[in-house]
């Protein structure tokens, strides 16, 4: 398995084995390789996407990116097109993608806590037929108790994390 994404799943500001990867891997028992990279766009991931498909060979592939795209105010149709290319990237190379939607960020969702994704995740992965694990980051996000700073979770945002999309997986029928 392969988790691409950014700061959130790098695990910015902890250790590799305090990532939601690394403890998602403990309760699967899968190997999961950890293909976040803080800052990422998703024209970033794109980039590097072919060269982690042929030295990994994922079976499945959690996309878990946009974050940063938003904050930088990048133009929504790159980053729909920049994802759908990514979601067919995994396909042609005989992997599972599943989608994990990223909390647009809002001062409001920060302070009323309850950040949400933007529709564009909802659309790619009803037009794209690809599994939505839509809501586990915004949850997570929008607990100040489980953030290290405005953007990212802390240990135990990464624990929650995990648990969430463990128990999306197991709904999805990826895990028993």
């Amino acid at each position: 398995v392969l988790a691409l994404g950014d700061s959130l799943t790098a695990g910015y500001g902890l250790t590799p084995e305090q990532a939601w990867p690394a403890l998602l891997a403990e309760k699967t028992g899968w190997q999961i390789v950890n293909g976040g990279v803080s800052g990422d766009k998703t024209g970033d991931a794109l980039a590097r996407l072919p060269a982690l498909m042929d030295e990994h060979a994922p079976k499945l592939v959690l996309v878990t990116l946009g974050g940063n795209d938003m904050l930088r105010k990048l133009p929504e149709e790159q980053m729909r097109g920049n994802l759908a290319r990514i979601l067919e990237t995994i396909r042609n190379r005989n992997a599972q993608p599943v989608l994990l939607a990223t909390p647009r960020p809002s001062v409001a969702g920060v302070v009323f806590q309850r950040l949400s994704p933007p529709p564009l995740y909802a659309e790619i992965a009803k037009e794209r037929k690809v599994p939505l694990i839509a809501d586990a980051v915004a949850e997570v996000l929008s607990d100040p108790d489980l953030k290290l700073d405005q953007l990212h979770p802390n240990a135990e945002g990464h624990k929650v994390l995990a648990g969430k999309t463990f128990d999306a997986l197991r709904k999805l029928g990826y895990v028993r």
